[in-house]
């Protein structure tokens, strides 16, 4: 197979890690074509999707003492050719978060790849309807209570009956931007204030979970199948457990639970095309959907000795238009 990644700028990737790095080491050892090109590299000719293409050849990240290592020159790029993105078999959008209106632009022009010839993982205009906080809010019988506004009064008085919140900016990734908010903290106001912009732009307010402690599990689903799982345990005085963070990886198996809240999900994901996803899950309840990049493959594979890349790729084999 062909496959293309649009990625950010590679030499800012980390290969022990990046789950899109992950995904093209796989593709090569399995002896298909990977290219990578980045979003501003899309264009739209003759009602077509077109990217600058790159040849991209990996070195293998090794597992040592109990951590992957990666060489200092691990990878090479071939010469840069504008293509039709329909030459390929499968396109990965991969770019991370945040959303932006330049991001919001290459996922229109995605919307230009032949669906018949080309599968576009995730479907771009999937993405466009999911944001990682909002698209979880449908699926109420597997959240813990939450709410989306600017107004600070009912951000209080939903933190003074829950006795306890956590604030997300709709926006955020990677554990950027989330406060733990108590009705005694004298700086509440000053918190709300920063995170709405004075009242301007909605937040989520969600019921604090004691269990987070424990960790913030991350599933990995495959068209709604979930596929693996790491727990994300907060370190130190962090209360957040996002590896961008700080948050240790530490093994945990898919439990039946896990497999609810995928069900659950399911129907939905498969509606929009939203094949890759990453769910957080927290005391069993689902608390987001990351559909952009998600990411901890990388850790899943070294803790559970296992290729979830392998499992991706079998799945595209059968199900991509072109096979």
């Amino acid at each position: 197979m062909k496959l293309t990644f649009i990625i950010d700028p590679i030499e800012r990737l980390d290969p022990t890690h990046d789950t899109s790095v992950a995904l093209m080491e796989t593709a090569q050892l399995a002896g298909h074509q990977v290219f990578m090109t980045q979003a501003t590299d899309l264009s739209v000719r003759d009602s077509q999707a077109w990217a600058k293409l790159l040849p991209v050849t990996l070195a293998p990240v090794t597992l040592g003492e109990g951590r992957w290592l990666a060489v200092e020159d691990w990878f090479s790029l071939g010469e840069a050719l504008w293509q039709p993105l329909e030459a390929m078999d499968a396109v990965f959008m991969r770019t991370d978060p945040p959303v932006t209106v330049p991001y919001l632009y290459a996922t229109y022009l995605l919307d230009y790849v032949n669906p018949t010839k080309t599968l576009v993982i995730n479907r771009p205009s999937g993405i466009r309807a999911a944001n990682e906080k909002m698209y979880a809010l449908q699926f109420t019988s597997v959240i813990p209570e939450t709410i989306v506004t600017s107004d600070r009064e009912i951000i209080r008085a939903f933190v003074e009956r829950r006795g306890a919140a956590v604030l997300k900016p709709l926006g955020g990734k990677a554990g950027e931007g989330i406060l733990f908010l108590e009705p005694g903290d004298r700086n509440f106001n000053s918190l709300v204030e920063i995170s709405t912009q004075r009242g301007q732009v909605p937040v989520m307010v969600q019921q604090f979970l004691p269990e987070a402690k424990a960790g913030d599990k991350r599933v990995i689903l495959l068209n709604g199948e979930p596929i693996g799982a790491v727990n994300r345990v907060p370190t130190g005085s962090e209360f957040r457990g996002n590896m961008a963070v700080g948050g240790a990886a530490v093994k945990v198996a898919v439990t039946d639970r896990d497999r609810e809240i995928a069900a659950a999900l399911a129907p939905t994901l498969q509606r929009d095309g939203l094949i890759f996803v990453g769910i957080d899950v927290i005391g069993g309840y689902l608390t987001e959907v990351n559909v952009t990049s998600p990411t901890g493959m990388r850790e899943i594979d070294r803790l559970d000795g296992v290729r979830l890349g392998d499992r991706v790729l079998d799945w595209l084999a059968q199900n991509s238009p072109a096979q």
